[in-house]
């Protein structure tokens, strides 16, 4: 699912709220205590409505690539059958990229189906997990500049491991 948040915090109160809820109820189900998950949720500020477009399809694809389903659509978690015009979701409010995408629901949902219908780059695959797993900015430079003005942190990756010291060959 994609989420545009109104105020700065509500996604992580939100995410936070339904862990609470989601994880009391399961454990009550089952029998069990503890946690079900390691660590928080992974969220990143993305650049531009390419990007956006670019999550869309590496989330709602996620079940494909598992081997769970064949078509995102039929993934009932996803809301991917909303997006493509199968089933309403009052709660959905499509970006402006999406909307883009053609002049009436009928062309955009054609042509969202066929963004679907193509492979994800591996390069694009690896650049979206390594900025998630970061939770880092991912855009270009220049929004990666802005994002670290306003913050005032660094916004980019870093490599996943310490920098190998230098071996000196002096006696």
């Amino acid at each position: 699912m994609n989420l545009t948040p109104l105020f700065p915090g509500d996604v992580g109160r939100m995410m936070q709220c339904l862990g609470r809820r989601y994880v009391g109820l399961f454990n009550a189900r089952h029998g069990r205590t503890g946690t079900l998950w390691e660590g928080r949720y992974k969220a990143c500020l993305v650049d531009s409505e390419q990007y956006v477009l670019a999550c869309y399809r590496y989330i709602e694809l996620n079940p494909v690539r598992a081997r769970m389903i064949d078509d995102p659509v039929e993934y009932r978690w996803s809301s991917c059958a909303a997006n493509l015009g199968h089933r309403p979701h009052s709660q959905l409010f499509p970006p402006p990229a999406w909307l883009a995408l053609g002049a009436t629901g009928a062309w955009r949902n054609a042509a969202y189906r066929c963004l679907l219908d193509e492979a994800v780059p591996e390069d694009t695959l690896a650049e979206i997990r390594l900025y998630l797993q970061q939770q880092r900015a991912w855009g270009r430079d220049d929004f990666q500049a802005m994002v670290e003005a306003r913050i005032l942190r660094f916004a980019g990756t870093r490599a996943a491991h310490r920098p190998r010291k230098a071996i000196s060959c002096d006696k």
